[in-house]
């Protein structure tokens, strides 16, 4: 019995691995619950990361809480201090501050 011995190169491998550089450019449809083409230039909406978050007084989680935030409810971010931030709620139009671990910008990546 015979063994035959064959031997791949790296260029064989790195070219079956990578798609052909002749393949046309495709463009990315938005899905139906997409808000529409975003800047790559520009991060995206705020975004609440959980059911809802607490509306505090202060920049502490031990002040006063002022109201709930609630998932899908509309709000406006005026300012940042460290990791909180400083918004209306567009529905109740509570003013306060809520933790930067729950409420944050939604990341959207562009490939160009």
């Amino acid at each position: 019995m015979r063994t035959r011995r064959i031997t791949v190169t790296a260029a064989v491998l790195g070219a079956l691995a990578l798609p052909p550089l002749s393949a046309p450019a495709q463009a990315v449809t938005p899905s139906v619950d997409s808000p529409g083409p975003r800047s790559c230039n520009r991060p995206g909406p705020w975004v609440i990361g959980t059911k809802a978050v607490t509306i505090r007084s202060k920049t502490t989680t031990t002040s006063t809480a002022v109201g709930v935030l609630y998932k899908g409810q509309r709000f406006t971010v005026h300012k940042t201090s460290g990791n909180w931030h400083h918004i209306t709620n567009k529905t109740t139009g509570i003013k306060g501050w809520v933790s930067g671990t729950y409420v944050y910008r939604d990341v959207r990546m562009c490939l160009n």
